[in-house]
């Protein structure tokens, strides 16, 4: 109990906490979590932990457990400073699927921005700030659609969990071109004949047809621009399925 009061302290009264154990000059809770943010962004989670943390800001270990006890809480603290940072746009007025596009690309441009955040656990999220204003927001965009309260819940979570699939497999495109040196068409240009050389036309009659005319028409054989594009408005439709369907219920009664 003492741990998980401490935690939530530490999201919601930073500055009460550091009051009380006193202050070192130029050191804060918020800039200990801007430095792991910084440290996740740069080389991923794997990259954060409390000695390096504290070694990147100047300070021995000891010195970084007087303003977060350990990593667990350094992350969910380091989770929670994003989500409250995230651009929010206006949605009331908004017809439902500009909304949730408009949810989707907030979530897109989030995990773009710090891939490390669709590597945390979504079932123990940080109940901070940051987190509640996020979740309240989106809430909001399904306002009107006629969902009740758990078709709400379970319909956002199925929109930000394909929104976080799509944005990490774009990451991990990069990430592949960039240890590679080798952009998509280089890469192709250099086994494609080769494949081609070995491959049986005859065997795989439907992977030939389907391949060439998708390669054709995205020009490679993943385009994570439009995998997430095609993606979303699947999503948008099968949600959009359930909504008519509560609305037509109760159009019925």
């Amino acid at each position: 109990m003492a741990e998980a009061r401490r935690t939530i302290d530490l999201l919601w009264f930073p500055e009460a906490v550091e009051r009380k154990r006193g202050r070192r000059p130029g050191l804060s809770v918020a800039r200990v979590v801007d430095t792991g943010i910084a440290l996740a962004d740069a080389e991923g989670l794997d990259a954060v932990s409390m000695r390096r943390v504290a070694g990147e800001l100047g300070v021995v270990p000891m010195t970084l457990y007087t303003y977060v006890p350990d990593k667990a809480t350094l992350l969910e603290l380091m989770l929670d400073r994003v989500y409250l940072a995230m651009p929010r746009v206006p949605l009331p007025d908004r017809p439902w699927r500009e909304r949730l596009t408009a949810i989707a690309e907030e979530n897109r441009a989030l995990v773009e921005n710090h891939p490390w955040v669709a590597a945390m656990p979504a079932n123990r999220p940080p109940l901070g700030p940051g987190l509640m204003a996020k979740y309240e927001h989106e809430l909001r965009a399904f306002d009107g659609c006629g969902l009740d309260d758990v078709e709400i819940d379970s319909a956002l979570t199925f929109l930000i969990g394909f929104v976080q699939s799509a944005a990490r497999a774009a990451a991990d495109a990069r990430a592949a071109a960039g240890r590679s040196h080798e952009t998509d068409w280089a890469w192709w240009q250099e086994r494609g004949p080769v494949f081609e050389a070995v491959f049986d036309r005859h065997a795989y009659p439907t992977a030939t047809r389907v391949g060439a005319a998708a390669g054709a028409a995205l020009g490679t054989a993943y385009d994570p621009a439009h995998a997430y594009a095609f993606g979303l408005q699947r999503v948008l439709d099968g949600l959009g399925a359930l909504i008519d369907s509560r609305r037509s219920g109760d159009a019925g009664r």
